[in-house]
Formats: C-alpha cells, sequence, structure tokens
C-alpha cells in the first residue's frame, strides 16, 4: 500500500500595520531590520523559499523551494505585506504553488486561510460568511486559482462554520486530532469514540452535515507536530525525517497519508535553521525511501474518504479548553509571569461584542439608502481592498449603488465599508491569545476598533467612543500601571489617531527637511500644494500654506490651512485646520511671514494660538518613520562633535593605552569606551565604502587588542550589505574576474570579525551563477580560452569560500 507525507506550514503574522496609514512603522525591537515582518521574513519567509541542502562536511549541495514541497496556507493580511515590501519572496511563494501543480497531479500546495484570523465559532455568521469569501477570494487574485482547502484560524471549529465552508466549494480542511468525537466506517452503522485523540490521523474523514452537504477532514498526527514545534526535532534533518516516517504502520491496509501541522515560522525563526531541516528530510524522503511525498488535494482525489467523523463543536489545537482562550480566564497562555490572570479576556471580547452590534446596526441603516444589497457589497468589497485604483471603485460602485453618487456618496459608501473592515479586524485572534492586555497584539485589535469608532462617529455622530471605553474598564491589566482597558486605549489607542489635519501637518514639518514634489504620497494619503511657501533664516525654517488632503482609502478629501515653525534643534511648533477661506488664509499667512522674516519668534507663537487654537502639533505628532528620519538629521551634528571628542580621546591616548596593556595595568574605562565607539564606527565605514583590506585587518586587530566589544549587530549588517551589493554587481556583469576577486578578498576579511555574517542572498547569486553563466564559461576554458579558465578557476575558489560542494553545484571541470 501506498506510504504518503504531508508536511502543512501555516504561515502567519498579526498583522501590524497602523489603521489609519496601512503599513507598519518602525519597531525598534527588530532592529536592524525595519520591523518584525521584515525580520521574520529573513529568519523564515525567504529561507524556506531558497532552503539548503548539505552534505556531511556541512557544504550546499542544491539550494530548493520548500514551499514546492509542502502544503502551506499564507494569511491573506501577511501575503498583502510580502507582496509590496518583499515582492521576491511573495513571487517565490506564488511560483512554487505553480511548480507543485506540476508534480502533485494538478494539485497546488497552497490552501486559503479566513481572512484576518478570526476565531470562527466566536463569529457571528454575516463575519463567518465574510471571512471566507474574502479568504477565497484573496487566494483567486494572488494564486490564479481556486482553493480546494483552507485553514480555520486556531483550527477553531463549529459546524456552522464548516457548512459555510461547504456551501463555498471548499473540499476539506485540517483539524487537530483532539477534535475528533467519533468516527465510522461509511455506511456502518457503529460510531467509535475517538474523543481522547484516538483518530487515525493517516487517511482523509468525510464530515456528513445538517444541510445534506459535506466537506472532507484531514486530522494530523499530533505528536509529531508537537515534536516539531516545542521538542527540538529540528535540530538534525535525519532525526526529523525519522520520525515522520515512524508514523506509518504496516498493519493498516489503506493508502496512508502521515500529514503534520504547525506554524510555519517554527521553519527558520521559531528554530533557527529549521528551514534547513524541512529540506532535509523532503530529500531525503523524496529520494531515499519509498514514501513520497503529497499534498492533501492529490491525496483526496486519489482516495476518497471511506471513513466519516463527527467532530467537537468549539474546540480549537492550541487550547485544550476548546475556544475558551479568546473569550475566557481558562488558563492557556504563554506562561513566564506566575500571578497573572487572563481575567481581562471576557470583558474586552463582552466590550468589543457590543461595538460590533451597534456598528452593525449603523451600517445596516446607513448602507440601506446607498447599497441595493449591504451585506452583499461587503462581502465583494475585497475586489476594492485588492485593487483600489479609481477605476476599480467606480465599477464596483456602479455592480452595488442604488444611484448614482455624487463624491460625497461615494465616501459615504467607503467609510461603512471601511468601518465593516476594520469591525472584523479588531477580533484578530492574536488580541486575547498573549497573557497581557497591554501587550502590543491587543492594543493592535483596540487600534483596530479606534478606527471603527472614529468612521462611525463621522458617519453617525453617535458618539459610541465613551460607552466603549466604560466597557473597557472591566478588563483589568495584570500590571498596576496600566489599570484597566481604558486606561490604556487611552494611552495607546487615542494619541494613534489621524485626521487628515494631522497629514497636513506631517507633510508640513516634512518639508522642512526635504523636497517634496507638487503631489506627493504620505502612506494612504495623498497631499498636493495650492498655495505653498517655505522660508528659512539660519537654522530656522517656516512653511505655510494650503494643502489637498485626499485618502486613498475612503476618497476623503479637505483643503487644510498649515503653518509650521523650526526654531532649531529638535524645537518645532505647527497648526493645521480647515481652510477657511482666502481672506482668513491670506491674513494667516502674511502675519507669520512677516513675525519669521523679523525673527520675533515669541509674536509667531501668539499667532500660531490666534490662527489655529488648540490644532497644534510637534514632532511628537510626526509619523515614526519621518520623526526618526529627522531627529537622526537634528542630532547628526552633535554626534559628530561625540566622535570628535572620543577620536581625540583615543588617538592622543593610544600610546598610553598601550603603556598600561604591556604593564599589566587597567585600563581606565572612559579609554576603552572611546576604542569601542572609535574603533567600531571606523570599521563600519570601512566595510561600507571602497575595500582597504590592511585597514580592516588593522581595526579588527585593534578592537581585539583593546578587548572591547564588537557591535556584532551593526557590523553584521554592514558587511552582508556590502557583500550582497558586489554579489548584485557580480549578477550583473558575472564575466568581471577582478570583482569576483574582490568578493573572494572581502569573504576574507568577514571571516575576521568576530560575527557569524549571515550568507543566504550571496550564496543564492552565487548558486544562480553556477545554474546559468558557469557552464556556458566552462564551455570556452574547455577550448582553451585563457579568461575563461581564469573565470572558472576563481568562480570555484568562491563557491567554496561560500561553503558549497562544488562538485555537486557546478559542471565536471
Amino acid at each position: 500500500m501506498e506510504r504518503c507525507v504531508c508536511i502543512h506550514g501555516h504561515f502567519y503574522q498579526p498583522p501590524r500595520e497602523n489603521p489609519w496609514l496601512e503599513a507598519i512603522e518602525i519597531q525598534d525591537t527588530a532592529h536592524p531590520y525595519h520591523d518584525w515582518n521584515e525580520r521574520i521574513t529573513a529568519e523564515c519567509y525567504a529561507p524556506n523559499s531558497a532552503s539548503r541542502i548539505v552534505d556531511e562536511k556541512g557544504c550546499i549541495t542544491d539550494i530548493v523551494s520548500n514551499y514546492s514541497r509542502i502544503s502551506f496556507n499564507f494569511g491573506p493580511t501577511l501575503l498583502s505585506w510580502l507582496e509590496t515590501s518583499s515582492p521576491e519572496v511573495y513571487q517565490a511563494i506564488i511560483e512554487a504553488d505553480r511548480q507543485s501543480i506540476e508534480w502533485r497531479a494538478g494539485h497546488g500546495n497552497a490552501i486559503a486561510q479566513c481572512y484576518n484570523h478570526m476565531i470562527m465559532p466566536l463569529a457571528n455568521k454575516h463575519d463567518k460568511e465574510t471571512q471566507i469569501i474574502w479568504g477565497i477570494r484573496d487566494f483567486e487574485h494572488r494564486f490564479g486559482r481556486f482553493p480546494e482547502g483552507m485553514w480555520l484560524p486556531e483550527t477553531a471549529v463549529d459546524i456552522e462554520t464548516l457548512e459555510l465552508l461547504s456551501g463555498h466549494d471548499i473540499k476539506f480542511t485540517i483539524l487537530a486530532p483532539r477534535q475528533a468525537w467519533r468516527a465510522r466506517k461509511i455506511g456502518t452503522g457503529k460510531w467509535r469514540d475517538v474523543s481522547r485523540g484516538q483518530i487515525d490521523p493517516t487517511r482523509a474523514y468525510l464530515c456528513k452535515l445538517a444541510s445534506g452537504r459535506a466537506i472532507s477532514i484531514f486530522f494530523y498526527d499530533g505528536p509529531i507536530s508537537q515534536a516539531v514545534a516545542f521538542e527540538r526535532l529540528l535540530n538534525r534533518g535525519e532525526d526529523f525525517a525519522a520520525r515522520l516516517l515512524s508514523g506509518f504502520s504496516f498493519l493498516r491496509n489503506w493508502p496512508q497519508i502521515l500529514s503534520i501541522a504547525t506554524d510555519g515560522e517554527t521553519y527558520g525563526h521559531h528554530h533557527r535553521f529549521g528551514e534547513m531541516a524541512l529540506a532535509y528530510a523532503l530529500h531525503h524522503i523524496e529520494t531515499a525511501v519509498p514514501e513520497r511525498m503529497i499534498n492533501f488535494g492529490e491525496y483526496l482525489e486519489k482516495n476518497p474518504p471511506t471513513h466519516e467523523v463527527q467532530i467537537l463543536v468549539n474546540t480549537s489545537w492550541s487550547c485544550i479548553h476548546g475556544i475558551e482562550r479568546w473569550r475566557s480566564d481558562c488558563g492557556c497562555s504563554t506562561g513566564g509571569n506566575p500571578g497573572w490572570n487572563q481575567g481581562w479576556r471576557h470583558p474586552l471580547r463582552l466590550a468589543l461584542d457590543w461595538l460590533r452590534g451597534e456598528l452593525i446596526y449603523g451600517y445596516e441603516h446607513m448602507a440601506t439608502e446607498y447599497l441595493e444589497d449591504p451585506w452583499r457589497a461587503r462581502d465583494e468589497y475585497i475586489g476594492v481592498i485588492l485593487d483600489r485604483s479609481e477605476v476599480n471603485i467606480e465599477t464596483f460602485l456602479r455592480r452595488h449603488a442604488k444611484r448614482d453618487l455624487d463624491g460625497n456618496g461615494k465616501t459615504t459608501v467607503l467609510k461603512l465599508l471601511e468601518m465593516q473592515r476594520h469591525a472584523m479586524l479588531m477580533y484578530t485572534s492574536c488580541g486575547w491569545f498573549f497573557d497581557e492586555i497591554s501587550g502590543i497584539e491587543t492594543i493592535q485589535i483596540l487600534c483596530y476598533a479606534g478606527r471603527a469608532l472614529q468612521l462611525a462617529e463621522s458617519l453617525f455622530h453617535n458618539g459610541l467612543e465613551a460607552a466603549f471605553i466604560e466597557k473597557l474598564r472591566r478588563a483589568k491589566s495584570n500590571i498596576p500601571e496600566y489599570g484597566d482597558g481604558a486606561r490604556i486605549y487611552e494611552e495607546f489607542v487615542r494619541p494613534s489617531v489621524i485626521s487628515l489635519e494631522k497629514v497636513a501637518v506631517h507633510y508640513a514639518i516634512s518639508s522642512l527637511f526635504e523636497e517634496y514634489p507638487e503631489k506627493a504620497g504620505i502612506y494612504c494619503y495623498e497631499v498636493e500644494r495650492e498655495d505653498y511657501q517655505i522660508l528659512r533664516s539660519g537654522r530656522s525654517g517656516l512653511a505655510v500654506g494650503k494643502l489637498s488632503v485626499v485618502s486613498n482609502i475612503t476618497r476623503e478629501s479637505e483643503i487644510i490651512s498649515v503653518c509650521v515653525f523650526h526654531l532649531g534643534s529638535h524645537a518645532i511648533n505647527g497648526g493645521a485646520r480647515t481652510f477657511l477661506g482666502d481672506e482668513s488664509f491670506f491674513e494667516m499667512k502674511h502675519e507669520m511671514t512677516e513675525a519669521f522674516g523679523k525673527g520675533d519668534f515669541a509674536e509667531m507663537i501668539r499667532l500660531m494660538d490666534h490662527h489655529f487654537g488648540m490644532h497644534n502639533f510637534s514632532l511628537k505628532d510626526l509619523f515614526r518613520d519621518e520623526q526618526r528620519k529627522i531627529l537622526d538629521t537634528l542630532i547628526s551634528a552633535t554626534l559628530e562633535e561625540f566622535e570628535a571628542s572620543y577620536r581625540r580621546m583615543y588617538e592622543n591616548n593610544n600610546m598610553l593605552m598601550g603603556f598600561l596593556k604591556e604593564t599589566e595595568l587597567p585600563i581606565p574605562r572612559a579609554f576603552r569606551t572611546a576604542a569601542e565607539f572609535i574603533l567600531n564606527l571606523d570599521l563600519k565605514r570601512a566595510f561600507s565604502g571602497k575595500i582597504d583590506e590592511d585597514r580592516v585587518r588593522y581595526l579588527i586587530s585593534e578592537l581585539g587588542k583593546w578587548n572591547v566589544t564588537f557591535d556584532a549587530v551593526d557590523l553584521e549588517f554592514t558587511a552582508r550589505y556590502r557583500l550582497e551589493e558586489m554579489m548584485t554587481a557580480l549578477e550583473a556583469e558575472p564575466l568581471r574576474t577582478g570583482l569576483l576577486n574582490e568578493i573572494i578578498s572581502l569573504i576574507g576579511l568577514v571571516v575576521l570579525l568576530p560575527v557569524e555574517i549571515n550568507l543566504w542572498e550571496t550564496q543564492n547569486i552565487y548558486f544562480k551563477l553556477a545554474g546559468t553563466i558557469y557552464g556556458d564559461v566552462l564551455q570556452k576554458a574547455r577550448t582553451g580560452d585563457g579568461d575563461a579558465l581564469e573565470w572558472t578557476g576563481t568562480f570555484r575558489e568562491l563557491g567554496q569560500m561560500l561553503s558549497f560542494n562544488v562538485s555537486a553545484v557546478l559542471p565536471e571541470g
């Protein structure tokens, strides 16, 4: 009997976008990366698109895509980020699914996921329906085909969700073994209780539904999946492969499918080099054993279910209490904080359920005035989310609107639908998963609630926010200074709220430090100058004018008067308000420019209060990335002074430090600090420009000589970036033997650093050249071409330095 292995990876990250900007702002905890999505992409999503297979000496023999060999799903919100922020990885994922279709008898490895990781049994029917439809449409948009299966967030399941999946032609889903209740062979009357995880996971099961429909269910192997996620099974690819194959039994007389399911981030992020263990196991199974890899769709076509199952409703894979982790203090937590409780989960859900109900009432009441079928329009709004072009929005509105809409009507409809989108995003499961209500995941879903409330207030003027905050008071934090959900909302959500005025003042402040075109994109807004002037005097500056600001999401627009002055350093004062007419605007502009021309800053502050009242802003109100960029500019002069002082201290006392070291006397801490700062700075600069090999070697020696700390993170990043830059140049002009030698020299320097350099991208480029250009050059070398002969020899040397088994990856020379 055939025996097949199916490894499923659930790739997903909590959405981290600022709900008002539709973008992720800088996250310092992810340094040296911009944010955690970027960091996890570097550690997991990218490595799995080009994973290494190594020999017994640790040398690379092949680079393969794990995605093309495993079953997987990606959260739609994550794929949306990857598409714009890491397009190479995104395309590799799409291409892997296309490749798998060729290998797996027309069945792709990718399956869909409910849109934003909502716990489906806790959702109302409208949300369940939309989550499934959006998940399907998003999948079709990206992968170009209809999904056979769908991943349920946290595998949380109930009968209504299965009915809806089946009703939308989803063939199968994947559950944990403990989610099965009882099973039997189709056509027999005898059920067998399997409710304690006793379901046999090596076949597909049919789940018959009350409507007369049915859906197939695969139950993954629980113990092996657990071992992969938590028992260090990925430390050795050999162990991983052996454990997978141990799940089969010769006593079974049917075609067996041994499937496991874990978070995709297990392979590389949670377990470093886990993607390599996965690649090895896949390679071993495909080449060395009688078992073979398969995906769920292919198995289901070849082996329709012979048994049926009934499930335990309201269960999940990550809460032994069912789905209580997302609505009560069930005891499930990430641990590490003795004495904490999760009593906040229940009142948080009650508050959001109340808000959802109020938003539904407002939506139905107002949307009925504009839309033929408000809920059908919401289901199809995913088409707008995927393509916010003017043409596509107009097509959507013509299809769903009761009548031709003017600009205000279009904005109203878009606001209603965006309010509903954020009302669903606020139920993203991560908000309840962790230990504390003040965690970033819970603050994120409260931000979605805040955006929904802002939209509701602009539409209905119903003052929901105060009542919502009052309900959050019942959700008590474990951290005394945070108090409760109400205080957390006030401290973290309200300051994040962005208005068109705030976008305008962001533009105005930024315009004092960088050039903008007449029309500029600021995240999901478009700003156009209508009357704008910038004046400068020494280190001071003034920007004053009126701006047209348009939201690309809701098409809401406004003409806004702005004035910002910079007094030097970080002292910035700005104001913005709705344009009140030419007379008022020109009066403000004249008075502010006149006061600035006189250098009367006290008068400018008085005028700012007079013209803008409470609508005042400072550098603190700038969006985080631009704020960081401007602060870096402002402090650069100060840092140069620090550098000059440290350099004098280090250079003037270098000989004294040497004498102290020679006589084994302690070197003053201040001297060591100066040496550490200057030598690390100079070393980073040495890797950034044209490489002076002697200079780099000297700096590395000096850092070691004084026994000071290498700035490992920044050095690794700088050296890696320089190496990748040179390899990219080689990819563009691969026959430059001189550049090949420069790269070899650089790698020779890099290995001297007490820092492990990530060579992933460098190795990828080498492997690509090995598969394309090397064979052609080798043919020339065989004809006696001296340049080609030199190039192939140098290229092989580079491969050895990059840890390749060159005999395996290069044609015979």
